[in-house]
């Protein structure tokens, strides 16, 4: 019976191990090794002073310093690099040899080459977590806690598939709020482009006519003929000021204050306040439950949960939810003061928290809210669709009857 030496990780100790096996392949090597409650890391044929590399794999880059060229990288890149890891690993070829793999699959870039550098990291002996903590900007502080999580579960291959849905639902979801708002942003810049041609453009011609008439202009003329000269003659401080308000806003929103007043604001909106409210609370019933679900701690995961949470003020409700906990009250009275969650929302956490199946409930919870999400978006383009309707009709409206009253004075005259 053929003998492998491998490498693998101990997850009491969480020391490396290096040992020899009897198995009658590789496959039932690395079940044996996963049997015995360890991590397979590399597993080679052992054939005296020679060694054939079956399940390993070799060394993913040369030796050297880290790469900082870590920028630049999809997310869609790093979720399918976890659901094909999720199926290596599934399979059950080790992890180095999964990473070396995935390496050679990645077009040359940061990507690739951070694969490589992680794949250095485990053959070595490092805890594949630890190796992706390394780069923050490509696994964040939810990915490597959830790899932990399983690594010392003995689960990686589960928390790898539960991590590739959770990220492919997320990234679904994100999709479908920004492809909603990308219609109605493009509709209105095109109007107001149009719009501004006309003011700058056409009015102008038919001022100059109306001054070789000498006619005495409406006010409504007077009104759009005005308007037009502020736009033709200070377009440049309309420029500078919305440049100024934009980057004034950005600035502005980066402060806690400022941030919590501006997404407040965001979430009273009558159209997208219902979109980014429902958005809010799939994504932290979805990062939550995945992590509990997971086996991380409950503090632990709460803080994730804050990390990766965009809007403060929903991240305030998960800091004041963190600090009842710690003082071993309910976590649904925070989120309730927060504004964010219905009384739906917390009833049926509450109800989960005191059967002790918080965890499947705010998966729940999360599936559910991504299929409202879906319909607050429908309703949402539908309203904003008669909105810029109206928008336009009554911009051009106003200046074909402003443009056409005094023609309809000087056809009287003449008459």
């Amino acid at each position: 019976m053929p003998t492998f030496q491998y490498k693998a990780h101990d997850r009491r100790t969480n020391k490396e191990v290096k040992d020899t096996i009897e198995a009658a392949s590789q496959a039932e090597a690395i079940a044996a090794i996963k049997k015995s409650g360890l991590l397979p890391i590399e597993v080679k044929e052992f054939r005296g002073k020679s060694q054939k590399t079956i399940g390993g794999a070799g060394k993913a880059g040369s030796k050297g310093g880290f790469s900082f060229a870590f920028g630049g990288v999809k997310p869609k890149q790093v979720t399918d690099f976890t659901r094909q890891l999720s199926t290596l690993t599934d399979a059950g070829l080790p992890m180095v040899q999964s990473l070396q793999i995935l390496t050679d699959m990645q077009p040359p870039g940061p990507f690739k080459n951070a694969i490589s550098q992680v794949s250095e990291e485990v053959q070595s002996g490092t805890m594949l977590s630890d190796g992706m903590a390394r780069f923050p900007k490509i696994w964040d502080k939810l990915y490597t806690n959830l790899v932990k999580a399983g690594e010392t579960a003995g689960a990686l291959e589960t928390i790898l598939r539960r991590l590739a849905e959770f990220r492919e639902k997320a990234q679904r979801l994100k999709k479908k709020v920004i492809g909603a708002l990308i219609y109605p942003c493009a509709v209105l810049t095109i109007a107001v482009a149009i719009l501004t041609f006309i003011m700058v453009v056409i009015v102008p011609k038919f001022e100059q006519i109306f001054v070789e008439l000498a006619i005495e202009l409406p006010g409504l003329t007077e009104i759009l003929i005005n308007f037009s000269r502020f736009i033709g003659g200070y377009w440049w401080i309309i420029g500078l000021g919305l440049i100024f308000i934009v980057v004034g806003a950005s600035l502005f929103r980066k402060t806690d204050s400022g941030g919590a007043i501006v997404d407040r604001i965001m979430l009273r909106f009558p159209i997208l306040g219902n979109v980014i409210r429902k958005s809010s609370v799939a994504r932290f019933t979805r990062t939550l439950g995945t992590l509990v679900t997971s086996g991380v701690g409950f503090l632990d995961a709460l803080d994730i949960t804050k990390a990766a949470t965009p809007n403060i003020v929903v991240r305030n409700a998960i800091q004041e939810v963190r600090d009842s906990v710690k003082e071993g009250e309910s976590i649904n009275e925070p989120l309730a003061r927060s504004g964010v969650f219905n009384d739906i929302v917390v009833n049926m956490i509450k109800v989960g928290e005191e059967t002790g199946e918080l965890d499947k409930m705010l998966v729940k919870i999360a599936d559910n809210y991504d299929e409202e999400v879906d319909e607050a978006v429908n309703a949402m383009m539908s309203l904003m669709e008669p909105i810029l309707i109206v928008f336009m009709g009554g911009a051009v409206g106003f200046i074909v009857i402003a443009l056409f009253l005094p023609l309809i004075e000087i056809i009287n005259q003449i008459n």
